[in-house]
């Protein structure tokens, strides 16, 4: 089971090495995570997942290993019985029956309100933890939160709730990367293509502390102030975003990418432009791709260098023909004398670093409307699903050197 767990745990994306299986098991040989399943479910989780981003994953996979292997209510039933009518259970002999009775006689429920109606009388004030007064933790049998193994639940709500019951509760959604996509996670993803570097023709701006330390201390202690030019980033983006048509349905996805976008300073120069369904032989300044805001895409291609940050968006489905013919636009009575395809292919050539983000999903891409154009606009770019671990991956491709 436990080696089903580790596939299991692969399945479903959470990245476990080797050696922390290794790890995880070793931990359990030395009975870290008790002998409960909430015990190895914990300890599997803080051993195994790196990232609070993969906490729903794991949970899915402990759901899927360990199903039904709690108590199951049929049995828990059974010992009740069991235990309310020991004298009749066959199998026990004369000495454990008489074992089994003292210790329900044991259980007297007047004893038990008696004395915790004394800790009641004795007690003054709030008590938080420890084994004796009546408060929260601890292991008290009179309180809640606590972990007494047969006490009394006193306000509160249950706080012993099975592993299996917490993993398939998936609190963790929110926390994936792979699904949940804010301005912000945008704007960390974005930050990675910063490219620093010195050489410009600023004037020196910034203190050089080392160098100022160095020239001090050879000039026998006197303050000797060494400036430098600061640091700037070097990166071009260009932007082009698909608008219009099937793009409606991933409106709020691509506004919070463009709001990343416009937010990021960190820039030298940033280029937004939009087109619908293909790049034809306009470019357009705003979604509503008007013939009025057209750019030429040659002025564009002149003015942009080939080091530029090309970043296509938009979901690559269209009728193949709008692809792959002379005239094959649909927007506002325009003409192309290239296919669209010749367009695309003329991008990816002129700029070394080109990526295609996609709003549908990756596992839709081969069983959506579309699926032959999106499989010849990945022919062109490297194409990613426009999530945040998409986002990251397209802009890790971005940064390798050509």
């Amino acid at each position: 089971m436990f080696v089903q767990f580790f596939f299991l745990l692969r399945a479903h994306g959470v990245p476990v090495t080797l050696m922390e299986w290794l790890a995880f098991t070793e931990a359990l040989v030395r009975g870290l995570a008790g002998s409960s399943l909430t015990g190895f479910y914990y300890l599997g989780r803080a051993v195994l997942v790196k990232s609070e981003t993969h906490f729903d994953q794991y949970d899915q996979a402990f759901a899927a290993a360990f199903r039904g292997v709690e108590t199951p209510a049929a049995l828990a039933q059974a010992i009740w019985e069991w235990l309310a009518e020991p004298s009749g259970l066959l199998g026990l002999s004369d000495a454990e029956r008489r074992l089994m009775e003292q210790a329900m006689e044991a259980l007297d429920l007047e004893d038990l309100r008696a004395l915790l109606e004394e800790r009641m009388r004795e007690q003054d004030a709030a008590h938080h933890g420890g084994s004796h007064w009546i408060g929260t933790g601890g292991t008290s049998p009179f309180g809640h939160g606590g972990a007494h193994r047969s006490g009394v639940r006193l306000g509160g709500v249950a706080m012993g709730r099975s592993a299996l019951k917490v993993a398939e509760e998936r609190r963790y959604q929110s926390y994936r990367t792979d699904a949940t996509v804010g301005v912000r996670q945008f704007e960390l993803a974005l930050r990675r293509l910063r490219r620093l570097s010195s050489r410009n023709e600023s004037p020196p701006d910034e203190l050089d502390l080392e160098a100022t330390i160095d020239e001090t201390g050879r000039h026998g202690g006197a303050l000797t102030l060494v400036w430098r030019r600061s640091r700037r980033n070097q990166t071009r983006v260009l932007l082009v975003m698909d608008a219009g048509g099937s793009m409606h349905a991933h409106t709020r996805l691509c506004s919070r990418l463009f709001t990343a976008v416009n937010r990021s300073t960190h820039l030298k120069e940033l280029r937004l432009y939009y087109f619908h369904n293909c790049v034809y032989d306009h470019l357009y300044l705003d979604p509503t791709c008007h013939p009025r805001s057209a750019v030429p895409t040659t002025q564009v291609l002149r003015e942009l260098p080939a080091d530029t940050k090309l970043i296509l968006v938009g979901d690559a489905s269209m009728a193949p023909s709008e692809l792959l013919q002379s005239d094959g636009i649909i927007w506002w009575s325009m003409r192309n004398e290239e296919p669209g395809i010749v367009w695309l292919e003329r991008l990816a050539g002129h700029f070394r670093h080109a990526v295609w983000l996609n709003p549908v999903p990756a596992a839709s891409w081969e069983a959506t409307y579309g699926r032959e154009t999106i499989a010849l606009v990945r022919a062109v770019f490297p194409m990613f699903e426009l999530t945040v671990d998409g986002l990251t991956a397209a802009v890790r491709s971005l940064l390798v050197r050509h």
